[in-house]
């Protein structure tokens, strides 16, 4: 029989790997300059701080990110480097580095990640910060 934490045990690994694959899709909308899809990753109720503005609820989001998605090429892109799920497989942070369109990283992009109720991992809170060495 397993244990509750045998459980837990099991099922952060696979949660981790969801919300990895999900920061890569939400990621590739940038590359695919598809603001539709880049929106269904977006809780709701989400915050995403933009400089010194925020954003709030994934109208607002969409909206605030629409200029970023009119650019071409793409203004930025960024891949994941580091993914941690709570023991409740509910809540996540993916992090790793913003890169500009010559390949340079300006930024660092800090996520938050919540299993909603239709089972899907979508973004509750964003918000960039300096860039910095890849976590290990």
């Amino acid at each position: 029989m397993l244990s509750i934490r045998t459980a837990t045990a099991v099922a952060v690994p696979i949660a981790q790997s969801q919300v990895w694959a999900a920061e890569k899709a939400f990621a590739n909308t940038m590359r695919e300059r598809n603001l539709i899809t880049f929106g269904q990753f977006i809780s709701p109720e989400a915050i995403f701080f933009s400089s010194t503005t925020v954003l709030r609820g994934s109208a607002e989001v969409i909206a605030g990110w629409a200029p970023y998605f009119a650019a071409n090429p793409a203004p930025f892109s960024w891949e994941p480097d580091q993914v941690e799920v709570l023991e409740s497989g509910t809540l996540a942070l993916s992090t790793g580095p913003v890169i500009d369109a010559s390949g340079k990283v300006i930024a660092r992009f800090n996520s938050v990640w919540r299993l909603e109720d239709d089972n899907h991992w979508r973004v509750v809170f964003d918000k960039g910060g300096p860039a910095s060495p890849p976590q290990k």
